[in-house]
């Protein structure tokens, strides 16, 4: 009897990723068996990726690498045998490992209020569902951030970020393939929260006022660098600015405070970003002092040769109880130590000092006594000399108001006359206002000139003013004169006035001085704020404002002046204006390095040099290429506008001898050229006697465009360079048009297109936010189109 055969081992299932290899393999009874394989019911046939292999016993179906087109029920039989298992093939969703790597190594910043755009393309079996979380928490779409999915790609777009979009972001893709979760991180940065309250007063007196407060509950994801103190009179409109803290710091003394008056204080945190909104404290009243103020300066009343007789008015302010008394003090001119007149407090105005020396000169000073205590004592007195008196000078003459403006009235006199001068040693000025009757001396020292500027007067007001002569007796009768002060001007918020002398971007060649005038209005005159870079002007910088002009001065210009320039104008009501230029430092580029020569392919030649040193400072250096046939021939230009450190040369004559010169440029000019000092040839092949064939019809080779190597999605960042390339065939050679978002790119100077045998490339020279999206390239010629496409992410610059 013949032995059956029959199989030892079984086909296994069999679950594989795409692109990856698989085997089948089953092991029969008998050495002389030969099996036939199936798919699906179909006999299988050798082809490309598929190998049927015999070993002894055990039969195997390989595939190299799997496709989609390889799934299915596989049935191996022989004679009277059979078995018969599947293979799943799984195609899970991916992402280009570049890409992943970038999105999930650093975070991506954005500042507040801007859009941001987070867009992953994929790959995968379809349908791929795709899920956004922040915080564990799936998003849906609203008014600021929306979800967008596609065949290809995800997209989470937030219209206008705010600090809360800060956090933990992942994105879930997932097929019947398996899942591919990515973690990315965003930070919103922006200016930080107002100070956390309330403000308090750590201390209140009649010289100064105490506040703290607390750090802002969010900085804006920036550290604070700096808070930003101000205050305004309880029944006046105006902020005034009393100064600024240190990060560290949130405790502020100001001393701008006048006894019995209340304030309300206000801080500002500020950052890289900007300035937060103001954290206000509730109404803060200065004490009054327990003890009298200062009275005003004694007078000289009288003199003798051993005697002198003063006066003094009542303190403005007399403390908080009823003044019992004055203590008087004195003192030689020139000597710093006061003595005391009297050791008890007299109830009078008036003394009479006695025991002085004849011939010495005296000061005297009057301090308020009551029940708290003794105050404040008064400015010096006039100097006066222990001597019998002499005659008061006489009235100043011509009284005059001279000029007037909102704030200020001038007045000029003439001296006494002579008869009636009697040595005058000096002036003094008086004023009071219309609607009272003390007059208050304007000057502390004696006025040497006959004329006089009183400041500080309120607009619209009436007041008198009077003057009067001054000698060793004392003063002299007063002469008056009644002034009105102007109106004053109507505020004018700040603006800039900017013509077509201002401009907006500069380009200074590097020692040359940079010197930049802008014009503006406002009234009252405003605070002129200079920055570079968000920060202070560098010490070289010197501002001059004046005549409704602030001008910037540079004597020599420094490759590290470049910048963004920014003023400020801000009035005393809170308005702020601002303006923003460029400056660019450049100069005349260096030479490129040494030239290099390859020929790579056949009558080509490819030039390489060096890069010039100006390219670390210079972001608008290009070069161009030369040649000549000759060491005296002339030179012709090859390529012009070259962004980078090669060119191709294309038209080589074998046997001619070429010469190459490699020249840098930007807006100022050349520099000076890299030479090729050897001549350099392509050697001419030697003729040779052939016999010529018989002609023949050849085959047609003519094929359509394909794309032998595809593009590739790229993420790069604000500022760098991006390069995209692929490789195409076809003949005819194809003509190749690069588009993106379905514009055609090839007039537009932002991009550098090249095609060098099949090898397409486009450079984007300078990437910002708009370069962002779809590129394709595409290869035509009379038989046909092909195609690549690829996404271009961009990230910004932090």
């Amino acid at each position: 009897s013949v032995s059956r055969c029959y199989v030892n081992k079984q086909l296994l299932n069999v679950r594989v990723l795409k692109g990856e290899p698989a085997e089948l393999s089953c092991t029969v009874s008998k050495h002389d068996v030969t099996g036939t394989w199936f798919k699906d019911g179909l006999k299988l046939k050798s082809m490309d990726g598929v190998v049927f292999e015999k070993q002894g016993l055990v039969h195997k179906l390989i595939i190299n690498k799997v496709e989609d087109i390889h799934a299915g029920k596989y049935r191996f039989e022989g004679g009277d045998i059979k078995t018969e298992a599947s293979i799943f093939v799984e195609d899970p969703p991916q992402v280009d490992k570049v890409l992943l790597q970038n999105l999930t190594s650093v975070p991506t910043v954005a500042k507040a209020g801007q859009r941001v755009q987070l867009k992953i393309p994929f790959e995968g079996r379809l349908p791929i569902g795709a899920t956004w979380l922040k915080d564990r928490m799936e998003l849906v779409d609203d008014t600021r951030i929306r979800v967008d999915k596609t065949e290809t790609f995800t997209m989470l777009s937030i219209s206008s970020c705010e600090r809360k979009d800060c956090g933990d972001y992942k994105v879930r893709l997932k097929n019947d393939s398996g899942v591919l979760e990515m973690n990315l991180k965003l930070m919103v940065v922006g200016k930080p929260q107002p100070p956390a309250g309330p403000i308090k007063i750590v201390e209140s007196s009649a010289d100064n006022i105490t506040i703290q407060w607390k750090p802002p509950s969010d900085d804006g994801g920036k550290p604070v660098q700096r808070y930003l103190v101000e205050s305004q009179q309880v029944g006046k409109n105006d902020w005034v600015a009393l100064g600024e803290t240190p990060r560290s710091c949130t405790t502020f003394t100001t001393n701008k405070v006048e006894q019995d008056m209340s304030y309300y204080f206000r801080v500002r945190a500020v950052n890289a970003e900007g300035t937060s909104d103001a954290l206000e404290s509730e109404e803060v009243k200065a004490v009054g002092k327990a003890t009298p103020d200062a009275p005003d300066p004694p007078e000289i009343v009288s003199t003798s040769r051993d005697t002198i007789t003063i006066s003094w008015k009542v303190p403005r302010k007399t403390g908080s109880s009823r003044i019992v008394g004055y203590v008087v003090q004195k003192r030689k001119k020139g000597s710093v130590t006061w003595l005391p007149v009297n050791k008890v407090p007299t109830a009078d105005k008036q003394l009479k000092v006695s025991n002085l020396k004849k011939g010495l000169q005296y000061e005297f000073r009057v301090a308020a006594v009551n029940a708290a205590g003794t105050g404040d004592a008064s400015e010096p007195s006039q100097p006066v000399f222990a001597q019998d008196s002499t005659k008061s000078p006489g009235q100043v003459q011509d009284l005059k108001l001279s000029s007037s403006d909102c704030t200020s009235v001038t007045l000029t006199w003439k001296a006494p006359e002579a008869k009636d001068g009697n040595n005058v040693t000096g002036y003094e000025v008086e004023m009071r206002s219309s609607n009272s009757l003390n007059w208050t001396k304007c000057n502390v020292l004696p006025i040497e000139v006959t004329t006089y500027t009183v400041k500080g007067l309120q607009a619209k007001e009436r007041y008198f003013l009077r003057v009067r002569a001054l000698n060793d007796s004392g003063p002299g009768e007063a002469v008056e004169i009644e002034a009105c002060v102007e109106a004053a001007p109507p505020v004018v918020s700040p603006r800039f006035l900017i013509d077509d002398t201002v401009k907006s971007f500069l380009v200074v060649k590097a020692g040359n001085p940079i010197r930049v005038n802008i014009p503006f209005e406002a009234a009252p005159d405003p605070v002129v704020t200079w920055l570079k870079d968000g920060l202070p002007l560098p010490n070289q910088a010197a501002v001059n404002t004046k005549d409704g002009t602030t001008q910037l001065l540079i004597g020599a210009a420094e490759f590290t002046n470049s910048g963004t320039y920014t003023v400020e104008l801000q009035n005393g009501l809170g308005k702020r204006e601002t303006f923003t230029f460029q400056v660019q430092v450049t100069d005349i580029p260096q030479p490129p390095g040494p030239i290099q020569l390859e020929e790579n392919v056949l009558n080509t030649v490819t030039v390489t040099w060096e890069p010039s040193a100006s390219e670390k400072w210079e972001k608008n250096l290009y070069y161009t290429v030369l040649k000549r046939e000759s060491e005296k021939g002339v030179w012709h230009v090859l390529g012009d506008l070259i962004y980078t450190n090669k060119f191709t040369f294309t038209k080589v004559v074998p046997g001619r001898d070429y010469y190459f010169r490699v020249v840098a440029k930007n807006n100022l000019g050349a520099s000076g050229p890299s030479e090729t000092v050897q001549p350099w040839k392509i050697q001419k092949p030697k003729v040779q006697f052939q016999v010529k064939p018989q002609k023949y019809r050849g085959v047609n080779q003519n094929q359509p465009p394909r794309v032998l190597v595809p593009l590739k999605p790229h993420v790069v960042t604000t500022g760098s360079e991006c390069h995209m390339s692929c490789a195409v065939g076809g003949h005819p050679p194809p003509k190749v048009t690069w588009y993106k978002d379905s514009r055609d790119l090839s007039n537009d100077p932002a991009y550098f297109c090249t095609n060098d045998f099949g090898v397409c490339s486009l450079v984007v020279l300078f990437v910002t936010e708009h370069d962002e999206g779809e590129y394709m390239v595409e290869a035509t010629n009379e038989l046909g189109r092909a195609f690549s496409k690829a996404f271009l992410t961009i990230k910004g610059n932090k």
